[in-house]
């Protein structure tokens, strides 16, 4: 049964005429394939500046047919409750509602219609089908968090069992939890893994400590799919001779879906069918294939909020290769989280805080930037930009979150600050640990 395109259609997302839209997209010939791409990008532009009255004023001099108007947007510019932000005819009931991770540190509630969210699905079905792999039918091992109330976690738990998919968790990633991990994969058909690198690659050590090949343990997995951090070739490689299967590099935003998928021929290809990616200077000009600068992309059919020119905090190249229909990501700077290690002995992932940090992200927008900091093996500094001081509310449950999600006895420290140090790239990293 296919379980997962059913619980899509139950929810409103039209995704059978999204899959027929990516279809008359994707059989545009490269040569039309600009005419295609301005009439969308100045389709969306005009839709926004007349139906959503945030966009109408912070893009009040914006001017549909000339692209070098539009402004460019940032995280920060829509930290401000998504009432705002949202076009006319929209609301959270009728459209998808979701956070970012939090992963740059700068955190917001955003909302895609349900044709735009039902197109992204439609993208990610297309992109795996290169590996043999249905969502529907394809059994996956799922390395990520969970959040731990009871309503998230049941919902997310329903969420695995209509998506064909069980849940390791990345919040203990010691040798006895992975000892479990080792005896689902001998009695579980999984097709492949996806996941956080970070956790992922900390399985492959295990298995590489134990001598173990997870292909040998589990015949029937066909490609390992990593995402939301940076992968390292030296990590690859471990992925690769410890799973014994191709590793496959995703590289996606919440609000966006996926931005760009390693292809057959390990090359990054990005989602140019529903996406528009430019990559742009420090004074927002364009600058050509085989330079490095911003990620800035463009949403083309999200009506419900505004994703134009919308800058990620991401720092990347687009390939020589690429042409406007097949652009090629030749690589990318940042989404890398370092490992929580705690006084227990216990081992985490970095992005155990995006679960920590989402009970202060409120609608609000008042926490505008955080980053935590690991200063010794119990202690941990959170560093905050916001409009008003947090209360002890919200301080109590940060601490009450931890205590959940890591262990209890830790020693939290709150700094409020007017700004944050940012590397070198220009991204601010959630987590940085000095142990």
């Amino acid at each position: 049964m296919n379980l997962f395109n059913l619980s899509l259609k139950l929810k409103g997302f039209p995704i059978q005429e999204t899959n027929h839209l990516l279809h008359q997209i994707q059989s545009i010939s490269e040569d039309k394939y600009a005419d295609y791409l301005n009439k969308q990008k100045q389709a969306i532009i005009a839709y926004h500046l007349k139906h959503n009255p945030f966009y109408k004023t912070f893009a009040k001099n914006a001017n549909p047919n000339d692209w070098n108007s539009i402004p460019v947007i940032t995280k920060r510019d829509l930290q401000q409750p998504l009432s705002n932000r949202l076009s006319e005819g929209f609301s959270k009931k009728n459209s998808f509602v979701n956070k970012t991770s939090g992963s740059s540190g700068d955190p917001f509630i955003f909302v895609k219609d349900k044709f735009c969210h039902a197109l992204t699905w439609s993208e990610i079905f297309d992109r795996y089908s290169w590996y043999d792999i249905n969502l529907n039918t394809s059994k996956q091992a799922r390395f990520y968090g969970i959040p731990l109330n009871k309503k998230g976690y049941y919902k997310e738990r329903i969420k695995d069992v209509l998506g064909n998919r069980h849940r390791f968790s990345v919040f203990d990633l010691s040798d006895s939890e992975f000892e479990k991990c080792i005896t689902k994969f001998k009695s579980t058909t999984f097709e492949y893994l996806n996941g956080y690198t970070s956790s992922i690659v900390q399985f492959a050590k295990f298995l590489e400590k134990k001598n173990l090949l997870l292909k040998d343990i589990c015949p029937t997995l066909k490609v390992c799919i990593v995402t939301s951090e940076m992968l390292f070739q030296e990590d690859r490689t471990l992925l690769e001779t410890q799973f014994g299967i191709p590793v496959i590099n995703e590289y996606g935003a919440a609000e966006l879906g996926v931005i760009a998928f390693q292809n057959l021929d390990n090359q990054w290809i990005v989602n140019s069918e529903d996406l528009f990616i430019e990559i742009l200077d420090e004074n927002n000009q364009v600058l050509p294939y085989g330079q490095t600068g911003r990620v800035v992309i463009t949403s083309l059919y999200n009506k419900a909020h505004p994703f134009i020119r919308y800058d990620l905090g991401d720092i990347g190249t687009l390939s020589n290769q690429s042409t406007l229909k097949i652009p090629i990501l030749k690589n990318l700077t940042g989404r890398t989280n370092d490992l929580v290690k705690l006084p227990s002995g216990k081992t985490a992932a970095g992005l155990t805080f995006y679960y920590v940090t989402k009970t202060v992200i409120e609608d609000s927008g008042n926490v505008k930037e955080f980053i935590i900091e690991q200063t010794q093996i119990n202690t941990f500094k959170i560093s905050y930009v916001s409009n008003t001081p947090l209360s002890e509310k919200d301080k109590m449950k940060i601490k009450a979150a931890i205590e959940i999600y890591l262990e209890s006895g830790l020693v939290l420290k709150f700094e409020q600050k007017e700004r944050l140090n940012r590397e070198k790239s220009g991204k601010l990293k959630q987590f940085k640990s000095f142990v």
